[in-house]
């Protein structure tokens, strides 16, 4: 059996486990999405939404991006952030980054990746910000421990300039706004920062 092959027969496993636990699974599925959760992730494949939260099908909306950005000319993104809120109505964003992320290893290196470097310019940036606490940190592996944390910040705060947060905010009060890490070692989630609904950012950002 090739590999593929395997994906295909695990698949039909899984949804035949699902009914003979519970038969009306898939039609409830099927017929309703009310997620609670926005899951901005990082592509990674040991990052898995579902699997590291407990969560079921249905319950997390999920995007993927290298390095769980959150940038103002992403069109996929803010696509999937304005549906997310204004219509599946979400009462959470999470920007959720991973130790050992190979996206902010490659954007603290000199190193020409071709297409990538325009998107990983966006984490170098995020370095440049905070050059002064990470430059004093003594190893490397500190530094880009630390650039992971900063950027998922810098992330939650970047969801904070969209119009689409500030309307929800303003009109629903809602969603609240999470950044997270992952440790890979350990399969642990920790909090780095929550903005609740109405958070001011500077005036600069703000829509009326």
């Amino acid at each position: 059996m090739q590999s593929f092959d395997k994906l295909l027969a695990n698949n039909k496993k899984w949804a035949a486990d699902h009914v003979r636990a519970d038969p009306e699974f898939f039609t409830r599925l099927m017929n309703i999405q009310r997620p609670e959760f926005l899951w901005i992730g990082c592509s990674d494949s040991r990052v898995p939404a579902n699997e590291i939260t407990g969560t079921n099908p249905g319950e997390v909306f999920v995007h993927r991006n290298i390095a769980n950005m959150v940038v103002h000319t992403d069109l996929n993104m803010l696509s999937v952030l304005q549906y997310a809120v204004q219509v599946l109505k979400v009462k959470h964003v999470i920007v959720c980054g991973h130790y050992g992320c190979g996206g902010v290893k490659a954007a603290v290196s000199q190193q020409n990746f071709g297409l990538i470097n325009k998107w990983l310019r966006n984490i170098k940036d995020v370095y440049y910000y905070h050059k002064d606490e990470l430059n004093a940190l003594p190893q490397e592996d500190s530094r880009v421990d630390r650039l992971i944390e900063l950027n998922v910040q810098e992330q939650v705060m970047n969801l904070a300039k969209t119009s689409i947060i500030q309307m929800a905010w303003r009109e629903d009060n809602r969603p609240t706004l999470h950044g997270w890490v992952y440790r890979l070692s350990d399969g642990i989630l920790h909090t780095l920062i929550k903005m609740d609904p109405g958070t001011k950012v500077d005036p600069i950002y703000e829509y009326k």
